[in-house]
């Protein structure tokens, strides 16, 4: 193969030789679509920040959170992430722990057997109709 007189003797290695193979353009194309890929698995992660961290805390709260991500994901409002991520890092407090000893303790104090007071678990007798509430 001869070269044109005009022609430098040495290419540049991004100059594509005579088979059309740009190997330049290949190489950045790979960089390109790793890079994208990489930057929607960071995206990913720091979207979903507030729920794993929620999720060591109660169900509630762990719902709550992810219900606020989902919303941030789909609506594009920060806010709602924001709200997310304080949500989990605030550590919601336990109030059916005490509600539930006061109410064993009056259970006591009216002489009733551990969880007879709890009218919410009463069995409903067959071919009988449930009891309406709001006592019309």
């Amino acid at each position: 193969m001869t070269i044109h007189p005009a022609a430098p003797h040495h290419l540049p290695l991004f100059v594509a030789g005579p088979d059309g193979t740009d190997v330049v353009m290949l190489v950045s194309g790979a960089f390109l679509l790793g890079a994208v890929v990489a930057f929607g698995i960071l995206f990913l992660r720091l979207h979903t920040l507030p729920e794993r961290m929620a999720h060591r805390s109660q169900k509630l709260q762990f719902e709550i959170v992810a219900v606020l991500g989902l919303l941030a994901l789909f609506t594009h409002i920060h806010l709602f992430w924001v709200a997310g991520l304080l949500l989990a890092l605030v550590d919601i407090p336990d109030f059916t722990g005490p509600l539930r000893r006061i109410a064993g303790s009056n259970e006591r104090i009216a002489g009733l057997a551990p969880g007879e007071g709890d009218t919410t678990t009463e069995p409903v007798e067959e071919g009988a109709a449930p009891a309406e509430k709001g006592g019309h």
